[in-house]
């Protein structure tokens, strides 16, 4: 599979934006409905300042669009002109802040772990935060997560970058591998976030990333 990386227009956002969800889901294997919720705050975000979004296309054979499930991944848009183009992934963050809710969270979690105050405000104090990045099963295993964050980690102005993603044992799955592999190292572990049961970790790493392919 053919997979190419293109910018996100916040201004095509009602093109994109329902793909990109439905892909997230897919990817997580959420139940169907969590789309709704996950909308409307994904429209909120797109208005914070440094937002950017990477996505990643392919196109689909005629018997594929077939699929219900596949449908409704399909784009069309100048970046994305064919009839059978769909997104196959996404990555977006924006600049972090003090006043936003994910940025209050690592706070809390770091005063709770014993960090001092100048200690937790050298690392939030200049980041950009990933806040998604999910490949949709049908283009898994290509490289395709690691080009859309080299992509979308490429001349940041931020000094570094932060994360959070649900823990795993023995750190077995492909995002955590591809975190190590890119240095990411431990801010914050074990952490839960109002409202959901799991344990996340908080990662980070200066920017810009080491040098590598990226490509898929």
């Amino acid at each position: 599979m053919s997979v190419r990386l293109t910018p996100l227009p916040a201004a095509d956002a009602d093109i994109w934006l329902q793909p990109a969800v439905h892909t997230y889901v897919t990817a997580m294997n959420y139940p169907r409905g969590t789309e709704y919720n996950r909308l409307a705050l994904w429209r909120e975000h797109l208005r914070r300042p440094g937002w950017t979004a990477i996505g990643a296309v392919t196109t689909v054979s005629a018997a594929e669009l077939l699929r219900p499930a596949v449908r409704r991944l399909r784009v069309q848009a100048p970046w994305a002109p064919g009839e059978r183009d769909v997104l196959v992934g996404i990555a977006y963050g924006y600049t972090g802040a003090a006043d936003q809710w994910w940025n209050q969270q690592l706070r809390t979690g770091m005063r709770l772990a014993g960090w001092t105050p100048e200690e937790a405000q050298a690392v939030i104090s200049d980041y950009f935060e990933l806040t998604e990045l999910h490949v949709h099963p049908l283009a898994q295993g290509q490289g395709t997560g690691e080009a859309l964050l080299r992509r979308l980690l490429a001349d940041r102005p931020e000094s570094q970058v932060l994360l959070s993603t649900p823990e795993v044992a023995g750190e077995a799955n492909r995002a955590w591998s591809l975190y190590r592999r890119l240095g990411f190292g431990d801010v914050l572990r074990h952490f839960s976030f109002p409202g959901d049961p799991r344990p996340f970790a908080f990662l980070g790493r200066s920017l810009p990333l080491p040098p590598g392919s990226g490509t898929m």
